[in-house]
């Protein structure tokens, strides 16, 4: 006699309370690498910010050595130029008469106000032309008939530091050169030269921004180079390695319940586990 059929209903119910194991193996390998490369991604974030911290202080640390140097005159700056090397920060001096008529305006905020930094031609005494970073006036007196004073007509000396002339706009996001008003936001060099009657042939291809030394009429008032580059590197990098030990920690967590409830529930192998 055969005995009473057993019910195959009964052998797959799970008692209440306990979940199901969600994916296969697949699933689980294909999580795997998913969040390796995530790891890895977020590694490597943080590493690329380290490096940039290393240049960012190699930066900052030339530029300072830079600064404390005693000044060269315009034919060495050119001199590098032409070769290639960086003149950014580099000290340098020159004389001679600026073109009052050839001025121009580029947008600025000193010291938390609007205004302008003036650019002013500079004539050497052999025809070359330099445009000269001469400082800052406020806002309402960008039209130099409201500052007479600030028009020097002698000769003159100027210390300050070498600029590099900028390729191409920095960003889509800074507007384009007013020509017409002549203001300017960003040092379009070419444009600056043009604009102000010079010959590019005959102008020297970098910037001079005047140091601090005060100007007869107190404009414009000069020194306004910035040097506080942001560095925030390190900050950036510890937040992506944060990230990442945090992702360790959370995949370890879910991993170790996971386990937790495959060793409460043995039979769950045996479910996942085709005959």
């Amino acid at each position: 006699m055969r005995g009473p059929a057993k019910s195959t209903v009964a052998e797959t119910v799970r008692p209440a309370g306990r979940a199901r194991p969600r994916g296969g193996p697949v699933a689980r390998v294909l999580s795997g690498i998913l969040l390796l490369a995530l790891f890895a991604a977020l590694v490597g974030l943080g590493t690329w910010q380290m490096q940039r911290l290393h240049w960012k202080e190699g930066l900052l640390a030339a530029i300072a050595e830079r600064r404390n140097a005693p000044p060269v005159d315009v034919d060495a700056i050119a001199a590098m130029v032409e070769a290639g090397t960086d003149i950014e920060y580099r000290p340098v001096r020159v004389s001679g008469v600026f073109v009052n008529a050839g001025e121009r305006h580029f947008f600025a905020t000193y010291n938390g106000q609007s205004g302008f930094y003036v650019y002013t031609p500079l004539t050497l005494a052999d025809g070359r032309t330099v445009l000269i970073n001469r400082g800052f006036v406020p806002y309402e007196r960008k039209d130099p008939a409201t500052r007479p004073e600030s028009q020097p007509s002698g000769p003159v000396t100027v210390t300050g530091l070498a600029r590099a002339r900028l390729d191409a706009k920095p960003s889509w996001v800074v507007p384009d050169n007013d020509l017409g008003k002549n203001i300017f936001y960003w040092k379009d060099w070419t444009a600056m030269t043009t604009a102000a009657g010079l010959s590019p042939a005959r102008t020297l291809p970098f910037f001079i921004d005047a140091d601090a030394t005060p100007d007869p009429g107190r404009l414009p008032v000069g020194g306004v180079t910035q040097f506080d580059l942001p560095n925030n590197h390190l900050q950036y990098a510890l937040t992506w390695y944060g990230l990442a030990l945090a992702l360790v920690a959370v995949s370890g967590l879910f991993l170790f319940r996971r386990r937790a409830e495959t060793r409460a529930d043995p039979a769950s192998i045996k479910e996942e586990t085709p005959e």
